[in-house]
């Protein structure tokens, strides 16, 4: 079952305990942000006394006492979280390791970097969940369609079942509901405060020498990038469907005849986990999609559509954004990619310069005989690099910056 996936592990990386993100980041547990604002330019908030003096809180239902680990402006992180996130942060790394052939040696490093960094991830969590609440940033729409789609790919008929199974995983429903909550969030404060900058960064001349020094690393087969339009039928009869296809057919037509943006309307009326992403789904070789759907989308031009396809979940539409035929791919195709490769080498130390400022600003109170290998006194950790880049702001760098208060100036 895919619930694992989606609510454990730490949530970021370039120098935070990661995990691969493709289409859901795996997340978290962490406490909701206290009232203490984040990333502000006022001075460090004050601890209250009583807390101050609280060495230990709740037992948890296994009877073991949870022990103050740190504290991060309002919030704590305890010494079950830490336990926590440390178990499924190796269990990740032994994962990823036996994909790569580690060797033992390669393993057991592996895992004692991963355990030692993780009470760093959980503290730089709370740190960017607490910036987004400072940013008013609302990612209700987002939790709402990445718990029907945990719930699709387990093959549940409603959500109910979800929060039956999610409980009898031993978890509470608020809190995978905040956990993953929280992962949008700390996302979106991370492509707005640094992702962003980061690709506007990059000039052309830094991608015209990039790609003339790798071409070789641009050969690809005859591919296709397209992105979707889904109008979803899960739970609908089939009095309804014929409405739900019309929808889909006056969607394509608004493109088709009227002009409008494909990937604007993608975001308002599709109901595929792509939504917020303008409906893209990436590039496909040959022989990697369904031979119906490769079919038709190999015989279109860029900016060509297919026509609606219904398929086991609903009608689809697909739009092809870009062709790219067997060989070396001219720059002008790939120019977006070869962008992200250069910002991607960037973001690591960005992110951890800009968690730097982030504790800076605020109250971290690491308790003995914890240790956070992210604190800003120690120079090297602060803006180590990430053992498996943070995905998701890489990706999310080809769409536009969103408003925003403005914070940290690289």
């Amino acid at each position: 079952m895919k619930l694992r996936y989606l609510a454990t592990g730490v949530i970021l990386a370039a120098g935070i305990v990661s995990a691969q993100t493709q289409t859901t980041p795996p997340v978290k547990k962490t406490t909701p942000a206290g009232a203490a604002p984040a990333g502000t330019a006022a001075a460090k908030p004050a601890v209250p006394a009583a807390a101050q003096t609280t060495a230990q809180i709740n037992a948890n239902r296994t009877g073991a006492v949870e022990e103050i680990a740190a504290r991060v402006n309002g919030d704590i992180v305890t010494s079950v979280d830490l336990t926590r996130a440390q178990n499924h942060d190796m269990q990740d790394a032994k994962e990823e390791c036996n994909e790569k052939k580690c060797t033992p040696e390669e393993l057991q490093k592996t895992l004692e970097d991963v355990k030692a960094d993780s009470l760093r991830g959980l503290i730089d969590t709370k740190l960017l969940v607490q910036r987004a609440k400072d940013l008013d940033i609302n990612v209700e729409a987002e939790l709402v369609r990445q718990l029907d789609q945990t719930r699709i790919e387990n093959k549940m008929d409603s959500m109910e079942a979800l929060q039956k199974a999610v409980e009898g995983e031993g978890l509470d429903w608020e809190e995978y509901k905040d956990s993953v909550r929280n992962q949008f969030q700390a996302q979106d404060v991370i492509y707005r405060e640094v992702g962003s900058r980061v690709a506007n960064s990059v000039d052309q001349g830094q991608i015209k020498k990039y790609y003339d020094e790798h071409k070789d690393e641009f050969i690809s087969p005859e591919a296709v990038r397209i992105r979707e339009i889904l109008i979803s039928t899960t739970g609908k009869t089939e009095a309804e469907l014929p409405a739900l296809k019309k929808k889909a057919e006056q969607l394509r037509d608004r493109v088709q005849t009227g002009g409008e943006d494909f990937g604007e309307l993608a975001k308002h009326f599709s109901d595929g986990s792509t939504k917020a992403q303008g409906g893209e789904l990436g590039a496909f070789e040959r022989g990697k999609l369904d031979p119906k759907i490769e079919a038709e989308v190999f015989k279109l031009n860029k900016n060509e559509m297919t026509p609606v396809m219904q398929t086991s979940n609903g009608f689809m539409i697909l739009q092809v954004q870009q062709r790219y035929e067997a060989g070396v791919q001219p720059l002008d195709k790939i120019e977006n990619e070869v962008s992200n490769r250069i910002a991607s080498t960037q973001m690591p130390a960005k992110l951890r310069t800009y968690l730097a400022q982030l504790r800076k600003d605020s109250f971290v109170e690491v308790r003995p005989p914890y240790v956070d290998t992210g604190a800003t006194g120690n120079s090297d950790a602060s803006i180590s690099e990430a053992k498996n880049p943070l995905d998701e702001p890489i990706g999310k760098l080809q769409r536009g910056p969103k408003k925003h208060k403005k914070f940290l100036i690289f």
